[in-house]
C-alpha cells in the first residue's frame, strides 16, 4: 500500500489542541504539562493555555531522522514530574507507541494525551482527537512550506 500524506495547518493544529484541551478539561486540575519535544511543545502550549496550566516541563525523545524511525533515545528527561501523578502529558501524535512506552516508563502515572493516534500507539495513550490510518504520514505545519501539489488522481499508479 501506498504512503498516504494529511497536511495539518496551523489553523487546523490550534483547533484540533483546543479540542483536546476541552476532553482534558475535566480531567484535572493539572500540576502541569510535559511536552514532549519537538512535536508535542505548539500542541502543549496550545492545551496549558487553555487549562491555565503554568507548569510546563519537556521530555525529549529521539525516534525519527525524517521519516525513517531508529532506536528510542532519550536526550533531555523531565526535571521536576516525579512520577508523573496530576501531570500531563502531550504530544502532537502517537505512532507506533515507540515514544510513548518510552515516556510512559518515566511517567508511570501521568494522564498521557495526543491530538493524532494512529491504530498502533492508540493503546498506550488515555486521551486523543482523531484517528489516522497507520499508513498516513502527517505534515505537521512546522514541517511543510506553501506549495503546489497535483490532484491525487495524477499521483495514482495504473493498476
Amino acid at each position: 500500500m501506498a504512503q498516504r500524506y494529511f497536511t495539518v495547518t496551523w489553523d487546523q493544529l490550534h483547533r484540533d489542541s483546543k479540542a483536546l484541551a476541552w476532553r482534558l478539561l475535566d480531567l484535572g486540575p493539572w500540576k502541569g504539562v510535559v511536552a514532549i519535544t519537538r512535536g508535542g511543545l505548539i500542541p502543549a502550549a496550545i492545551i496549558a493555555r487553555e487549562l491555565e496550566c503554568r507548569i510546563i516541563e519537556t521530555v525529549s525523545v529521539v525516534t525519527y531522522d525524517e521519516e525513517t524511525k531508529g532506536e528510542p533515545r532519550v536526550v533531555k528527561p523531565p526535571a521536576a514530574a516525579g512520577d508523573g501523578k496530576g501531570w500531563l502529558i502531550i504530544d502532537d501524535l502517537v505512532d507506533t507507541g515507540t515514544t510513548a512506552k518510552v515516556v510512559r516508563a518515566m511517567l508511570p502515572h501521568a494522564h498521557f494525551a495526543t491530538i493524532y493516534a494512529k491504530p498502533a500507539g492508540k493503546p498506550l495513550v488515555d486521551t486523543f482527537v482523531t484517528e489516522v490510518s497507520q499508513d498516513t504520514w502527517i505534515l505537521f505545519p512546522w514541517d511543510t512550506e506553501v506549495q503546489f501539489i497535483p490532484p491525487i488522481a495524477k499521483g495514482q499508479v495504473a493498476k
